[in-house]
């Protein structure tokens, strides 16, 4: 209770101007005290005024009151500084640099705490008080504090604009609707500002509706990805395990066919050394014989030789001759093996490779399919214009920057960093990007035709570099229609020839996201020339390459 009681006399003693206690108190005509030098320089700021007001009740004194100091209030001040308390705020009342300062405050400021739209003033929390306390006080606006309650403020009449001329669509004050606004469609501030709220509320609906779809569109996306990656997780853990399963099928079938052929060595090597054997005794037997036959023809007597000769045992059965065979016993083996071999691979390399992992495409969004009929192309007619800031200066632009046209005089164009300064080239103002449709009427006057383009804005403008030229580079797609007959379509200095006559009008048909882009010719029908099937990576813009005087070409109103 204590402490609370001094926080009382703190604030009862306090100068509401400097918000320190008083220095040589002085009491103004309405009842309220001040510091001398704080009333005397907040008053010294309006001199130019003849009535001087107070800060906190606005009540106002004509002539200048004369200020006396008053001494017992300033005695009082003195014995409350013996307390030891001061009335300085902390640091962090203070306004920085960044913070609406109090208007009232003299000195170092405090960081206001509202503003008032009908003072134009911002006030700390102190002198905030008469808003609060004073009836009359108590109706102004109060608002968060602002830097910029001074364009509220009439630069004619230095009154409140607090009117809105629809007419001219401007805030406005009381005596403008008098005057210069005279007659106008005017309402008052916050009548327009409540339509405008309302038309807010509905933007914003709009908005939020918009913000759930795709917020729901997200969430779809999110599960396909989940989706797609479990899928994907699955076929990649099935896969290992089929190839597990596989090589160890043929692991196994490695070692049957080891296994058989190792079973076979044995056999044909056993049959191989039992023969090798047979004939080996055979030329034992052979060779004992011929010892025989030469020992008995060595003999001298003839009687001998004839009583032994008849007793010589006769030869055995000789063994069949041997027909020695290329070594191949085991060849079949390697050839089976080899077309198992070349039978899985032609399975791997072509009708696993092409069947199956190519006919698995993730499909997250399905693209749209090109419309089929013109009617069906103009649902996505897009108004597009020239951009008369890129535009070559021998090129005339006309019918509303639709139509270009190469003129043998220079156009007074200023200088600009996009335009084109060699190439009779011109780009559109609208970039390009979802689903796009366009005709093109050209004419060939001159002899020379055009080239019907789309190109990104970063392609080069200065010079005679085939870097600026649309068809050229990588940074545009060009269909040249020099004659009927002899069209052809160009990319990256690459061109395909257009086959099948072209037609004074050409339509093109654009979808970005699936990176389709297809040159037509119009007629009673419409013929394909040409179609690109790539990946836009930038907002695509229309271009006209006029190659002769008096050729032209015009983008051509659709709705």
């Amino acid at each position: 209770m204590a402490q609370k009681g001094l926080e009382l006399d703190r604030e009862t003693f306090s100068c509401s101007i400097c918000l320190d206690l008083l220095k040589d108190p002085v009491a103004i005509p309405c009842g309220h005290s001040y510091c001398m030098n704080c009333i005397n320089s907040f008053w010294d700021e309006g001199d130019e005024k003849e009535t001087h007001s107070c800060p906190q009740c606005r009540q106002s004194f004509t002539p200048r009151p004369v200020l006396l100091k008053n001494t017992m209030l300033a005695v009082l001040v003195e014995e409350l500084k013996k307390t030891g308390l001061q009335a300085a705020p902390a640091d962090h009342c203070y306004a920085g640099a960044g913070d609406v300062a109090c208007d009232i405050c003299t000195g170092r400021k405090l960081k206001a705490h509202k503003s008032c739209l009908i003072c134009l003033v911002s006030y700390c929390e102190k002198h905030l008080q008469p808003h609060y306390n004073v009836a009359q006080l108590k109706k102004h606006k109060l608002v968060e504090p602002s830097k910029k309650l001074q364009e509220n403020v009439c630069s004619h009449h230095d009154e409140v604009m607090k009117m809105f001329c629809r007419t001219d669509q401007q805030l406005i004050c009381y005596l403008c609707s008098m005057d210069k606004h005279k007659g106008h469609d005017t309402v008052s501030a916050a009548a327009e500002r409540a339509e405008r709220q309302r038309e807010l509320e509905g933007s914003r609906q709009n908005i939020q509706q918009r913000i759930q779809d795709r917020e729901k569109d997200v969430k779809l996306l999110q599960q396909q990805a989940e989706a797609i990656n479990l899928s994907a997780d699955k076929a990649v853990e099935d896969s290992e395990k089929i190839f597990t399963e596989l090589i160890r099928l043929l692991e196994k079938r490695s070692s049957d066919v080891k296994q058989q052929v190792r079973s076979r060595q044995k056999s044909e090597e056993s049959r191989v050394r039992e023969l090798q054997e047979k004939l080996e005794q055979e030329i034992t037997e052979l060779k004992r014989r011929d010892a025989e036959l030469k020992k008995l023809s060595h003999t001298e007597d003839h009687n001998q030789f004839l009583h032994n000769y008849p007793s010589l045992s006769p030869l055995s059965q000789s063994a069949s001759s041997i027909h020695i065979r290329p070594l191949s016993c085991f060849e079949d083996v390697t050839a089976a093996v080899s077309e198992v071999r070349e039978k899985l691979q032609d399975v791997l390399r072509e009708k696993w490779t092409n069947d199956s992992l190519t006919g698995t495409k993730v499909d997250v969004l399905m693209p749209e399919p090109e419309p089929k009929t013109r009617a069906g192309f103009l649902k996505y007619s897009r108004d597009i214009t020239l951009d008369p800031n890129t535009a070559n200066t021998q090129l005339l632009l006309s019918e509303g920057n639709r139509k270009a046209t190469l003129m043998g005089d220079y156009q007074p164009y200023p200088n600009h960093p996009d335009r084109f300064t060699k190439r009779s080239q011109v780009l559109s103002r609208e970039s390009l990007t979802g689903r796009c449709y366009w005709e093109v009427e050209w004419s060939e006057r001159g002899g020379g035709g055009v080239s019907v383009a789309v190109a990104c804005k970063n392609i080069r403008r200065a010079g005679w570099s085939k870097e600026c030229l649309f068809g050229q580079n990588y940074k545009s797609w060009a269909l040249s229609c020099c004659n009927k007959y002899s069209s052809s379509f160009w990319y990256n200095k690459v061109h395909a020839p257009v086959s099948g006559p072209v037609s004074s009008r050409v339509g093109v048909y654009l979808d970005h996201s699936a990176g389709i882009l297809s040159f037509y010719s119009v007629s009673d029908t419409m013929t394909l020339l040409h179609r690109v099937q790539t990946t836009f990576t930038q907002p695509l813009y229309v271009g006209f390459w006029i190659l002769n005087s008096k050729d032209s070409a015009e983008l051509c109103k659709l709705k």
